[in-house]
């Protein structure tokens, strides 16, 4: 399974902090549609994600019946993105 999305990066401060994009609400029912055969547990889902040039394997984590696709440091400082930042997103789902 594909997706394109938009999102803007949210900031999530724990014990240090986390930065994701919340998927919208129809790409996560979609992803929920396959959820069963995705998951490796606790509701997570493995995908390979591209913002801009930059591609990497994460797993999206379940929220409040949607989905959050963790930015890595890595990802970020490459892209140059923020919190706040509007980004556009291309997932696959790993099944």
């Amino acid at each position: 399974m594909e997706l394109a999305f938009a999102g803007r990066v949210v900031e999530w401060r724990g014990p240090s902090p986390y930065y994701f994009v919340p998927v919208p609400d129809e790409e996560s029912a979609d992803i929920r549609e396959v959820a069963a055969m995705a998951s490796y547990g606790w509701g997570v889902i493995p995908v390979e994600a591209r913002i801009g040039e930059v591609a990497f394997e994460t797993s999206l984590f379940p929220k409040d019946g949607r989905y959050l696709l963790p930015l890595k440091a890595a990802v970020r400082k490459r892209q140059g993105i923020s919190a706040g930042d509007d980004v556009a997103v291309e997932i696959s789902v790993r099944l």
